[in-house]
Order: C-alpha cells, then sequence, then structure tokens
C-alpha cells in the first residue's frame, strides 16, 4: 500500500508510468478506450499531435481527478485511472519519443509519494476517516455480480432479464442454504452464460454476420498489434507486477476488496479476499473482451493492460518474479489468439454488441454499490451528521450537473464528509462517533 513505501515500489511504479507513457506516444497501447479510435488518425496523417493531446486530456482529466483520486485516496492503492490516464495525455502530448518516457516516470514518483504523505496524515485524524473508508468495500463484490442480469435488461428487455434473474436467485439461494460455494460468483457466471446464450440465439434467428470488409480490416489491424507484441508483454509484466507488490488495484471491483485484503492480521483472510479479488476481476475482464477485443483489432491499438486478466496474475503469483513471467505470458497469449476472438465475434455479432451494455450494466452496479458503501462509511464517521453532509454533497452535485461522475461521487462524498468532520472537531462542534 502507499503507506509502506519503499525503492522498490518506487522502482516499479516509476518505470511503470515511464513505459505507459511510451506505449502511448508510439500508438502501440492507451488505457482509454475512447482514445484508442482516435490514435490511428494521427498515426495515419489525418490528425496532428496536438490535436490528439487535446482530445486526450478532453477525455480523461475528468476520470483523473475524479475516480483516479477518489478510489486512491479511499484504499492507498494506485489505480489506472490515476495512473494509466494521465500516462495516455503524457505520451500523447511529447514532442519526442524519448520525453514520454520521463514525464511518465515524473509522474509515477510524485503520484506515489503525494499519496503516501496523504495516507499518513489521514490515519492520525480524530474522526475515523480511514477506518470508515473500509466501508465503501463491503456491498461492492456482492452488487457487482449483478452486472450480468442488468445486461441482459438492456439488450434483451424484461421476459427474458426477469427469467435469468428468477433463475439465478434461486442457485443463488440453493448454494448460500446447502454449500459453501462463492454466491457471487455463481450468479455472475450464471449470469454470463445466459447473456451468451441469448446472444448466440439471437444471431441464430437473424442470421447475423460480419462483412468481408470488416473482416479485412481486422486482420490488417491484428497485423499491427502483433508487430508491438514484445512492448506490450513488457507493459503486461510491469503492471503485474505492480499488483503484486500490494501498491496496484486494477479496478473498482478489486481495489476495495484488496485494501482489505492488505490490512487484514490474519493471513487466512487476507488471502481469501485476495482470490475473492481476482475472482471479480477475472469476470470483469470476461465481460470487457468484447469491448476491448473490437477497438483493439478495429483500430491496432492495443489496451495498456490488454483484456486486464494480468491484473489476476499480479493479484495471485507468489512473487513480482513470477508475476512478470505471468503478465508477459497472458498479454503473448491475448495478442496471439485476438484474431480468433476477431472471427468469433465477427459470427456472433450480437456478443460484440454486448459490449456497451456490459460496460453500461458495470458502471451502472458500480456506482450503485459504491453510493451505498460510501453512505456506510459517512454514517460510520460522524452517523447521521456525516450522512447529511454526504447527502447534501450527492444532491449538490445532482442539481449542478453532475460536476463529478457518478462512479465517484460516493467516496468523494465521503472523504470531502471526513475532512469536514474533522475540521469540526478542531473547532470544537463535532465529538467523533463512538
Amino acid at each position: 500500500m502507499t503507506g509502506d513505501l519503499s525503492v522498490l515500489n518506487y522502482a516499479v511504479v516509476i518505470v511503470l508510468c515511464a513505459f505507459t507513457a511510451f506505449l502511448s506516444h508510439m500508438g502501440m497501447a492507451v488505457f482509454h478506450d475512447g482514445l484508442r479510435p482516435v490514435v490511428p488518425e494521427y498515426i495515419e496523417g489525418r490528425m496532428k499531435r496536438s490535436e490528439l493531446g487535446t482530445i486526450a486530456f478532453g477525455l480523461s482529466v475528468g476520470f483523473i481527478a475524479s475516480v483516479g483520486i477518489a478510489h486512491t485516496v479511499a484504499t492507498g492503492l494506485l489505480n489506472p485511472w490515476l495512473l494509466f490516464l494521465t500516462t495516455d495525455i503524457l505520451g500523447v502530448i511529447s514532442p519526442k519519443k524519448w520525453v514520454a518516457p520521463i514525464l511518465g516516470g515524473i509522474w509515477g514518483a510524485l503520484t506515489l509519494s503525494a499519496l503516501g504523505l496523504i495516507n499518513t496524515v489521514l490515519t492520525g485524524l480524530p474522526v475515523n476517516f480511514i477506518g470508515a473508508m473500509g466501508e465503501i468495500s463491503n456491498p461492492v463484490v456482492s452488487c457487482f455480480a449483478l452486472f450480468p442480469l442488468v445486461a441482459i435488461f438492456m439488450q434483451f428487455h424484461a421476459k427474458k432479464g426477469i427469467a435469468a434473474t428468477i433463475v439465478t436467485f434461486a442457485i443463488r439461494i440453493l448454494l448460500v442454504r446447502f454449500t459453501t460455494l462463492s454466491a457471487d460468483a455463481m450468479e455472475m457466471f450464471v449470469g454470463i452464460v445466459f447473456l451468451v446464450a441469448f446472444a448466440v440465439a439471437e444471431d441464430r434467428k437473424r442470421g447475423k454476420t460480419m462483412d468481408e470488409d470488416e473482416q479485412n480490416v481486422f486482420s490488417e489491424r491484428t497485423a499491427r498489434i502483433r508487430k508491438n507484441v514484445v512492448f506490450l508483454m513488457i507493459g503486461g509484466a510491469l503492471i503485474a507486477v505492480a499488483c503484486n507488490i500490494h501498491v496496484f488495484g486494477g479496478s473498482e471491483v478489486s481495489i476495495y476488496t484488496l485494501a482489505k485484503a492488505y490490512t487484514s492480521t490474519d493471513a487466512a483472510t487476507a488471502s481469501g479476499l485476495i482470490h475473492q479479488a481476482a475472482l471479480a476481476e477475472f469476470m470483469r475482464a470476461l465481460g470487457f473482451i468484447p469491448l476491448i477485443a473490437t477497438t483493439a483489432i478495429t483500430t491496432g491499438v492495443y489496451g495498456v493492460a490488454g483484456f486486464t486478466f494480468v491484473y489476476c496474475v499480479g493479484y495471485l503469483m507468489p512473487n513480482p518474479v513470477f508475476a512478470a513471467i505471468g503478465g508477459a505470458a497472458v498479454i503473448l497469449v491475448e495478442v496471439l489468439l485476438l484474431g480468433l476472438v476477431g472471427k468469433f465475434l465477427g459470427k456472433f455479432p450480437s456478443i460484440r454488441d454486448a459490449s456497451d451494455n456490459i460496460r453500461t450494466a458495470m458502471t451502472t452496479v458500480m456506482e450503485f454499490a459504491l453510493i451505498i458503501g460510501s453512505i456506510n462509511a459517512v454514517v460510520k464517521m460522524g452517523g447521521y451528521t456525516g450522512f447529511f453532509i454526504a447527502a447534501m454533497i450527492y444532491f449538490i452535485n445532482e442539481m449542478t450537473g453532475k460536476r463529478i461522475m457518478k462512479m465517484a461521487i460516493g467516496p468523494v462524498a465521503a472523504i470531502a464528509t471526513g475532512v469536514i468532520l474533522n475540521i469540526l472537531y478542531y473547532v470544537g462542534l463535532f465529538v467523533p462517533v463512538k
């Protein structure tokens, strides 16, 4: 965690940020899904670098300032929105390829240093700031398990959505009552099976396939990604190492669970939480394959973390060496299979089309979970005085045009509430909840 800094932590984060900035500058890989389709416009001479930089900044600055900072302050772990969205920008705006890694490395050093200092300050406050922030994570895993069902409602409407929900709920009840298996994991699995089955049935019914022009574009773009595979493998290795040394959480579905694991004093509990985080991350990666694969094979620009399975590898490997080897190997396998993934998505366009619904569904359930968790946190901090402060921050944001995105408003409100309650304590107007 950022509160326990070491030479290894700094070295990994600095090199990781330097390298991802280089990948962005060279147009090999970027993190932001919305930036990926724009990069070929510059590579093929239809856009200036300054224009691409403006687009990258506009797409990413809101996520960096809200989601990136909020999740990291709340957990003490770095995250891809904070690191990789920034290195996307730094790489794109760098005039020379040697400038990009310098700027990226500086960002990595500054980020790790500043957040370590912030974490130290927050742990010494009279109102239980950091301890209460741990409440944010409690609803996350259970709520995330619902995303396939939400996606089914979005794409296939109420009848199929209700049917899938009833079956999934029945399976959950039986698992909880008669087994010790993870009901949340089985929920996700069953939901994804239903989603894929409905998509395949839809395509067979309508006879939908990909046309020849689309297949040719896929082949050309995939060849460009394969040419850069060594660089992409290095990036995957560095990301897996960052996950393994406990300074980095891959996404909102795992970062809060990891934060609890890394602060647990019981080894068995910590190991269980890490495996739970890896499973949630794995299921998230499965859901994002259509989105990431489609944008990659149609643009020739890969994702910095690939399909994001490298996060799972980093969490589970026994040491950084194995994490590096595993991370590189995962990216290699992904790239080698990219052509097959493209052909599969071509046979079943409804699965490809489901990527937008999957992404939206994941965002929706995580927004809900983070709001619930954040309310739990502020009540733990300051009772219903804390609830009043956080609720008004939320509603002010809603009434003024959602200046802070919904994914971040819960943690941001919780952080702001903690700051306000501590200020009230120091001026003698608030007594911490016991």
